[in-house]
């Protein structure tokens, strides 16, 4: 098993990609290097997180660390995008639900995925 074959690091970076171009093309320009820069960091820790923590899945608490790290990352992310969208920096309301909501299933399913690690995984 590789870590592109887990769904949570699939949703991440589908989240990322589209992150990065709703930061770089519906934003107003000051935006793209305040919470848009801000938005585009956390959303690729996410990312980044799961990678890392399955680089470690021989060791079960290091593996939840960088799992929980992930879902912290994808917390901030949706606390950017509510930020931009209550600014009406991101106009589109469209956009902004459906990043709101992947971002919601992606934190449920990274949730889910540290339980199950806890209680199944073996070291």
């Amino acid at each position: 098993m590789h870590y592109k074959d887990l769904y949570i690091w699939k949703l991440s970076k589908e989240i990322v990609v589209d992150i990065h171009k709703m930061t770089l093309q519906d934003l107003p320009k000051f935006e793209m290097y305040e919470t848009g820069s801000q938005i585009r960091r956390s959303s690729k820790s996410i990312k980044s997180n799961i990678v890392e923590g399955f680089g470690r899945r021989m060791y079960k608490q290091d593996f939840i660390r960088f799992l929980i790290f992930a879902e912290s990352s994808t917390d901030e992310s949706i606390d950017h995008l509510e930020t931009l969208f209550e600014t009406q920096a991101l106009k589109s309301p469209e956009k902004y639900e459906d990043l709101h909501s992947r971002l919601l299933t992606l934190a449920k399913m990274i949730h889910e995925f540290i339980k199950t690690v806890n209680s199944s995984h073996r070291t």
